[in-house]
């Protein structure tokens, strides 16, 4: 098979990148129940706070992560595909506070539609972001699939004292995003032929970022909760940190970084379908200022593909996460609000 006559990856996919990941709201109706099922005193973090990872106590010293993310091409160059891939679920271990050590690669692919050739480029790429992280893939598993499907199960390390689950921010703590918004913009823009050489770049640019700060925001004792704002955009991240604190949380909007473009290309209608379902899942938890502009409520719930850390800290340990993000690279890195009061009904504000 010739790959230059191979179809656009992308056109392969009916969602690409986190944009696929099952709505929010069909996803606590799907895993009604499960949480019944028996948790060993070892499980530190199962799926009870919907976070990031499984975390599992091993000794006194170690608790082994373990996530497993995977999703169809939100791009076309394989290598591309892969390496935003194997970011992306390598971001869960960084998410949790630890350290990655191995990962296993899923794989399932058209073989009738792609040559091996382009499917090794996909492996490639995610192999080396792999060795970036100083992960080895140590196995996997492969599929004839309809639709083209990557990804990785990423095992990580941590000390069990420095996980850091979405659901122990405290009143009064302050949120920092580590990453600017609007990747799934941007793959929006790609798919319908908008988006510019530059936009590419910058799509690629902050999707194949590792979120290394990711142990050493964790080992910082101001540092309460860290999640990864992934599928189900800023306010539905937000929104899961502020359900299991049990808190009211505020964004000031003003603050959030953006990806340079994205807001325009939002106001002309280049937005994801998953957007809309996200919204649709949890808007009835967001209150909004009246002039809040369309384009903004889109971005608000924009997937994002391998996005930034969210992280939250007490006041007096804002200097110290942004240290630790401009010292591996998160130039962008920004305070964009704060935890609010305890509430009984958990709301997502915006300032």
């Amino acid at each position: 098979m010739n790959p230059s006559a191979e179809p656009r990856l992308s056109s392969l996919s009916h969602g690409g990148g986190c944009g696929c990941k099952i709505a929010p709201g069909l996803l606590s109706q799907i895993l009604k129940g499960t949480s019944a099922l028996p948790i060993p005193p070892e499980l530190m973090v199962g799926i009870e706070t919907s976070d990031d990872a499984a975390v599992y106590r091993l000794n006194d010293e170690q608790a082994l992560i373990a996530t497993t993310d995977f999703f169809m091409p939100i791009v076309d160059d394989p290598h591309d595909f892969g390496r935003i891939a194997a970011t992306n679920a390598i971001s869960d271990v960084y998410a949790m506070g630890g350290r990655p050590i191995l990962a296993l690669a899923i794989v399932g692919m058209p073989i009738n539609v792609l040559s091996p050739a382009t499917i090794g480029r996909i492996l490639e790429g995610g192999a080396s972001v792999c060795r970036a992280a100083g992960v080895p893939i140590a196995g996997g598993h492969s599929i004839d699939s309809v639709e083209p499907i990557y990804g990785l199960v990423a095992l990580g390390l941590a000390h069990p004292d420095r996980i850091k689950r979405n659901a122990d921010a405290q009143p009064g703590d302050v949120l920092v995003l580590g990453k600017p918004l609007g990747v799934g913009v941007l793959s929006a823009a790609l798919k319908k032929g908008a988006l510019d050489a530059q936009g590419y770049e910058q799509m690629l640019a902050t999707t194949t970022q590792l979120n290394t700060p990711g142990p050493d925001l964790a080992a910082l004792p101001g540092v309460h909760a860290l999640t990864d704002v992934t599928g189900f955009g800023l306010a539905g991240h937000t929104l899961e940190l502020a359900r299991g604190a049990r808190c009211d949380v505020q964004i000031e909007w003003s603050t959030v970084p953006l990806l340079n473009g994205v807001r325009e290309l939002a106001k002309q209608g280049f937005v994801t379908g998953a957007s809309g379902r996200n919204w649709s899942g949890y808007g009835a938890e967001v209150v909004l200022p009246p002039t809040f502009a369309t384009e903004d409520k889109a971005l608000l719930s924009d997937p994002q593909t391998s996005g930034g850390l969210l992280v939250s800290c007490s006041p007096s340990a804002v200097d110290e996460v942004l240290g630790v993000f401009r010292r591996h690279g998160f130039e962008h890195a920004a305070k964009i609000g704060s935890v609010a009061a305890k509430s009984a009904k958990p709301t997502l504000i915006l300032g």
